[in-house]
């Protein structure tokens, strides 16, 4: 029977919090600022829990708080238990509230009688000891209650405490509880640690997420892009064996520090291979290698396909699906909150490619919130194909606005093609006109970009050339020469600069698109041999 009745009493007690919290809702809906302080639900069984009396709340002694000072002015303030006396003036300078009543002549302040009644002793205890004594000994079950109160009083720094500890105790059990709280008391700095904490783990939360309105989804997304911006690299492609003391190190994502002195690696590659096959894509500040390595089966050996996301928030990997289709250097693209990819040859083919090089010509699309690949839409290669190249992901593709763009050379005249797939209506179409070699004697493609136009960096036996095509007008813009670098690997673009990988440079260079100069970054901890260049936001 005491069991039984133990049983009931907790089912009682459940409800009864969980009808407090409506109430609280409810209230706060019509009286933003009027709470009845009770912690939010899921916030852990230690909510409900009563701790021992502690020797405050015996001791007036312990329950007054001042520095000496003639100057002080002492009042009484009343909580829902226990009664404080406080340097009104010392409180005042840490709590717009009190600052409010110590300007005012309102009855309270003329008394020196302040009453908080709604606010619990041992919080506004745990409050002025913060403040006076520079003790802050809040557990995770109470947080709740103390940013309640903090944001009540406009206590910014205990506030900001008491944030900083939530940001360590947020999980996906109790984020959501937490940003019902943050809409109940109108307390914007405790919705955005929820939704840092989301943003982090933005795609390891999908189902929280969905259960956000698109504003503020959007809002979690745009967070992930607020840290620092670091020019990234690893090695896409590896076909040297283990003999080879570079490949263990080869096996790392290297990122340039702040002061671009150095680069350092930050994490490794999460597979154990000597041969692997590459590209790299990012996809809301997540970093998502795809392609396959070579592991030993019984016949022999053969390459398996993979693909990792990686996020550099937390540093860590998850294996993500595999493309459908076995490619070898093909291009992916980010767009519209999807990846694409397009192009390549088979992976387990290791020879060079020739005209009998047969390019794929199937296009796939990565949803990341399913983590499913699915075809769409084929490149609409009928009467020509694109040039093969070993040392560059073909054919060269980007995106702008919500359509991707694709790059070749044509293999039987030398003419440069675009092409142009509408992501929202999953066709094809060729942009008109092609690039002809009297318009620029650019025989081999380096990359192909975009910021408000296209830009395309290729070269030839003495130069390299740089040109750029308006979507808009349709209209190739002028051919500009540049210095000769032989690029080879995987480039991206940045606040108006090119970088990719230089063999002669043994690193990654940088040009600046309105001066065309051209500038080495710090050599790689590792020989440049077909690298990944890209942006990741730390």
């Amino acid at each position: 029977m005491k069991a039984l009745r133990r049983c009931v009493a907790t089912v009682l007690e459940w409800m009864s919090v969980w009808l407090n919290y409506g109430l609280a809702r409810l209230l706060g809906a019509f009286f933003p600022r009027i709470s009845t302080w009770i912690p939010s639900p899921g916030l852990g069984p230690g909510a409900l829990a009563q701790s021992e009396p502690e020797e405050w709340t015996t001791d007036q002694a312990l329950r007054t708080y001042h520095h000496g000072d003639d100057r002080e002015t002492m009042v009484t303030i009343q909580t829902s238990t226990h009664a404080f006396h406080v340097d009104l003036q010392r409180l005042s300078e840490s709590s717009e509230y009190f600052r409010g009543l110590s300007q005012s002549s309102m009855r309270e302040t003329c008394e020196s009688l302040i009453h908080l009644d709604h606010v619990t002793s041992s919080t506004f205890h745990n409050l002025l000891e913060f403040y006076f004594n520079h003790v802050f000994k809040v557990t995770p079950q109470e947080l709740g209650e103390h940013i309640q109160v903090s944001s009540y009083l406009l206590a910014e720094a205990f506030l900001q405490r008491c944030l900083s500890a939530l940001a360590d105790d947020l999980s996906p059990s109790n984020c959501l509880s937490y940003l019902s709280l943050a809409d109940s008391i109108a307390c914007a700095e405790l919705k955005m640690t929820v939704f840092s904490y989301l943003s982090r783990n933005l795609l390891e939360l999908p189902q929280i997420l969905r259960l956000l309105n698109n504003e503020e989804r959007k809002d979690v997304v745009n967070l992930r892009i607020q840290g620092e911006r670091h020019v990234c690299s690893l090695r896409k492609e590896n076909l040297t064996s283990w003999k080879d003391p570079e490949t263990g190190h080869a096996r790392h994502i290297f990122t340039l520090g702040e002061d671009g002195g150095e680069w350092r690696p930050v994490s490794e590659l999460p597979f154990r291979a000597d041969k692997w096959c590459f590209t790299t894509v990012v996809l809301y500040n997540y970093l998502y290698v795809i392609g396959g390595y070579r592991q030993r089966m019984r016949r022999g050996w053969e390459f398996k396909m993979a693909s990792f996301r990686y996020n550099p928030f937390t540093h860590s990997w998850v294996t993500t699906s595999p493309l459908i289709k076995q490619r070898r250097h093909f291009s992916a693209v980010a767009c519209e909150g999807c990846i694409y990819a397009v192009g390549g040859w088979y992976l387990d083919s290791l020879v060079t490619p020739d005209s009998n090089t047969a390019l794929y010509t199937a296009v796939e699309c990565y949803d990341p919130w399913e983590d499913v690949w699915r075809f769409v839409s084929s490149l609409p290669l009928t009467d020509f194909r694109f040039t093969m190249s070993l040392s560059h992901d073909v054919p060269l593709a980007t995106t702008l606005g919500h359509c991707v763009y694709v790059l070749g050379s044509i293999q039987r005249t030398g003419e440069k093609l675009l092409l142009q797939y509408n992501t929202r209506q999953d066709s094809w179409s060729e942009l008109l006109p092609t690039l002809t070699r009297a318009d620029a004697d650019l025989p081999t493609l380096y990359f192909l970009g975009a910021t408000n136009k296209l830009f395309v960096i290729g070269g030839n036996n003495s130069e390299n050339v740089v040109t750029s095509f308006c979507v808009q007008s349709k209209k190739w813009g002028q051919v500009h020469r540049a210095e000769k670098v032989a690029y080879a690997g995987q480039g991206t673009l940045a606040d108006e600069h090119f970088f990719m990988p230089s063999i002669q440079h043994n690193s990654i260079t940088r040009m600046d698109l309105q001066t065309l100069s051209v500038t080495a970054l710090p050599p790689l901890p590792v020989s440049t041999r077909y690298e990944a260049t890209f942006h990741l936001h730390f």
